[in-house]
């Protein structure tokens, strides 16, 4: 077979998702499946939709239409604040986007009555991890602006956390979501379908708090593929987190010392390097490096270590074990990782 290439397990994922299902299910939540992690992959979201989800989110226009061309009939939620410039694609494929700018959501109004349709609006509220969000402050002030626009329909509210300032979602947090949302409620005499709560990082507040209060949906991507909530990428019990194998090929394989020699200067990253001195060593090189995936990311399943990478190689020492060119290396990956590879045109996809 061909390498490198991801080798993605089909009956692992259903079992992910189904099993998520069913735990958040427990307390009424539901699950919208994010896809951007998988470019939305066909085979993988039908695996999706037959466990029952049916919301796929994701961030990039390109994905959401790819799955439309392929036939995938459910609800698409764009995850990532619509562009303005993107205003009139967002409204032809996703039927709801997630939103923090009046103008745009004016945008998305003018074009889904040239086509005749209705967007879905959710309104996306800052609550410390500042990423994006209206703070709390302006929110009734935009939901009045957008309940006076047509073509367009309020879907919820909701929030984002440990993204990018790593703040944990936990029972302040949802508190003051829910607050929001029925304040909201309360001022507009109107029910909002939709509270959603986060994603795969909401796992622990879920098992700790007695009462979700109007939190009704979470998106989760990690959790269904990699089997593991995102504040400590701890496994969840009963799930798997081997759905998502990456495999490499040796393209050389000999005893060299541990140390480079020569004058030292910057290496291809821009960087200083330093190796420790450790003798001759078997090292191994595989056709696969920084332009393939985020190296970083990668666990090697036998006994040896990532010594490096250069954008084509990955430099390996392999220990006890001897290798020979055209032998095969198998790697778990961590989410950074499977989105590179996942969007590498150069990693083989290959569903089991």
């Amino acid at each position: 077979m061909s390498t490198p290439r991801i080798e993605v397990d089909l009956k692992k994922i259903a079992h992910n998702v189904s099993r998520l299902i069913e735990i958040y299910g427990a307390k009424d939540i539901r699950i919208s499946a994010v896809t951007k992690v998988v470019c939305g992959n066909p085979d993988i979201v039908e695996v999706l939709l037959q466990a029952g989800i049916g919301v796929l989110a994701d961030s990039r226009i390109a994905n959401i239409r790819r799955m439309r061309d392929a036939g995938i009939e459910a609800r698409f939620l764009l995850l990532r604040t619509p562009f303005f410039s993107q205003a009139e694609a967002v409204v032809k494929y996703a039927d709801m986007s997630l939103n923090t700018d009046l103008s745009v959501i004016q945008e998305l109004s003018r074009f889904a009555l040239l086509q005749g349709i209705q967007h879905g609006i959710f309104l996306m509220v800052e609550l410390g991890d500042l990423r994006e969000g209206l703070m709390p402050a302006v929110v009734h002030d935009v939901v009045e602006h957008v309940l006076e626009l047509d073509g367009v329909v309020l879907e919820g509210i909701g929030t984002n956390l440990a993204c990018f300032g790593g703040i944990k979602p936990d029972a302040e947090k949802m508190g003051q979501l829910s607050l929001l949302a029925n304040e909201i409620e309360v001022e507009f005499g109107l029910i909002l379908p939709c509270v959603s709560g986060g994603n795969s990082a909401n796992y622990d507040w879920f098992n700790a708090t007695p009462d979700v209060g109007r939190i009704n949906n979470l998106r989760l991507g990690e959790s269904i593929y990699l089997g593991c909530e995102t504040l400590h990428r701890k496994p969840i019990p009963g799930l798997f987190t081997d759905a998502f194998t990456l495999v490499a090929e040796v393209i050389e394989s000999a005893i060299k010392p541990s140390f480079p020699y020569g004058e030292v200067c910057q290496d291809v990253s821009g960087q200083v390097p330093q190796f420790p001195d450790l003798g001759p060593m078997r090292r191994a090189i595989l056709g696969i490096g920084r332009q393939d995936v985020l190296v970083s990311g990668l666990t090697p399943r036998a006994e040896i270590d990532i010594l490096g990478a250069s954008s084509d190689h990955i430099i390996m020492n392999t220990k006890n074990t001897t290798y020979v060119a055209g032998d095969e290396v198998a790697f778990d990956l961590n989410y950074g990782a499977l989105l590179s590879a996942m969007t590498s045109p150069y990693v083989e996809k290959l569903v089991l």
